[in-house]
């Protein structure tokens, strides 16, 4: 790729954001090629900003080789190498027949007019008078030597200046060497042991020329061994930004820059209203919870900005329309999910088996029939659950008697008679349960005992205050 084109293509990355890890290229080239590639930090890790600039410039370029050729016959197949390096050398055999073939005709052919010069040599003076004083000189010294055509045609062609040139030493001297050549060709052809090792004298001889160690074949550039491959995490091709993930209650979601924005002053369409907002960097990989009991993952990067009401998130996963999105947050390696289903049976997971790879999601957790997934929270960092039924029965277990499950419907966390789970959360047992009580205040229960269970127990009634919507809300 020409200079000008590579430095034009990375600085369109540059434009682009591509290359977060790259503050600037600058072509400081001279009588030789000088790219100066200026990295964001000193702490950019020098290995992964080049394989970067590998994989997405054509400062490494990959030839594939297809060898879909038409073979010797015309027929159209794959040749593995061995076959088209044996066809190769199946040419130039071919080749080298018949050039000998052509060079051996050749031979004969100046071999014959050389035995009819040396006639002319022998009977010069008679030659002479043919050819002045006879009406067919050509017919007359074929009848009188025995000569062909071509030796007659080539006596009659000769100029007056030629004679003098004429030596039966010299004659005989050449016609000697020539036929020395005719025997050389002549076994060739017949032998193809002999051929084959002509054949390998010329590769030889194309390689004294053209090798590795020549003028001519010496390479331009200097060879490494192999790079050890580098793992470029998906993070590192997104240039960092704090942005805030807002998503509506009708799945309209974009990501404004920033952070600690104020979440009352965006502008949601007409009949909408806000429901989840999380503040994020662009290099983060978004985890959504569905009802269908499904984890979908989107690059934050993806997302549309700030302007306008954003996209529908349906546009980007396939959520079916009659289901709805329980949680949603970025991912964190090593984090813990307790996911939970409406009629309380649920299970902890480990955050990577949440991340989905493709639109359609992954199944983690299987609702049971008549139920939907209700609650995703994370688990990491506390050692007890606190279940809220519809029932308004709550029910706190120790997390370590909840199973860490793969995917599933999970153990029976909370039973109820009438109705299903309607909220759970995850906390340490001597911090106390708190819940939102109002706008903006919080209640925190210390005293637990009486609600403390086995898992698979009812529970008793929520404390005095507890929000009527079921939910801790914090």
């Amino acid at each position: 790729m020409q200079k000008g084109r590579l430095v034009e293509k990375i600085a369109a990355l540059l434009e682009e954001k591509k290359l977060p890890l790259l503050a600037d290229v600058r072509d400081e080239s001279a009588e030789d090629v000088r790219l100066v590639l200026e990295p964001k930090t000193r702490n950019v890790d020098a290995e992964l900003l080049m394989e970067q600039l590998f994989r997405l410039t054509e400062l490494e370029v990959r030839v594939p080789l297809n060898l879909n050729v038409l073979d010797p016959l015309g027929v159209p197949r794959v040749m593995s190498l061995k076959e088209a390096l044996q066809a190769f050398l199946d040419h130039r055999r071919i080749v080298l027949q018949r050039k000998s073939r052509h060079r051996l005709a050749a031979v004969a052919r100046r071999m014959e007019i050389l035995r009819g010069q040396i006639i002319v040599y022998i009977n010069l003076d008679e030659v002479i008078r043919i050819i002045r004083e006879g009406d067919d000189p050509k017919a007359e010294m074929i009848a009188r030597w025995e000569l062909t055509e071509v030796q007659a045609e080539a006596i009659l062609n000769m100029r007056l200046r030629a004679l003098r040139r004429l030596e039966e030493i010299a004659i005989r001297k050449e016609l000697d060497t020539l036929a020395a050549d005719e025997a050389q060709l002549t076994k060739l052809l017949s032998s193809e042991r002999q051929q084959w090792r002509a054949v390998a004298r010329e590769v030889a001889t194309t390689a004294a020329e053209f090798g590795a160690g020549t003028p001519l074949g010496r390479r331009r550039t200097s060879l490494a061994a192999a790079p050890e491959p580098v793992e470029i995490p998906a993070e590192a091709l997104v240039e960092r930004e704090a942005v805030t993930v807002l998503c509506s209650a009708k799945g309209w979601i974009r990501a404004v820059k920033g952070h600690n924005i104020s979440v009352s002053e965006q502008k949601y369409k007409e009949g909408d209203a806000p429901r989840f907002s999380l503040a994020a960097e662009t290099t983060d990989r978004l985890t959504i919870f569905g009802t269908n009991g499904r984890f979908y993952t989107i690059g934050v990067d993806r997302l549309p900005g700030g302007r306008g009401h954003g996209e529908p998130l349906r546009l980007m996963i396939d959520l079916p329309n009659e289901h709805d999105i329980v949680a949603m947050f970025p991912y964190r390696r090593g984090m813990e999910l307790l996911v939970a289903a409406s009629d309380g049976r649920g299970f902890v997971v480990d955050g990577e088996e949440a991340v989905a790879q493709t639109r359609a999601g992954k199944q983690v957790l299987t609702p049971g029939a008549g139920a939907v997934a209700q609650t995703c929270v994370r688990a990491e960092g506390g050692d007890a659950v606190a279940l809220v039924g519809d029932n308004r029965k709550l029910l706190i277990v120790k997390l370590d008697a909840i199973p860490l499950m793969t995917r599933g419907r999970g153990v029976i966390l909370q039973r109820y008679n009438a109705g299903g789970l309607a909220d759970c959360k995850v906390f340490r047992l001597a911090d106390g349960l708190t819940w939102r009580q109002g706008e903006n205040r919080t209640r925190t229960e210390t005293n637990l005992a009486p609600w403390l269970g086995a898992r698979g127990a009812a529970g008793r009634l929520v404390p005095s205050g507890f929000p009527r919507s079921n939910r801790f809300g914090t």
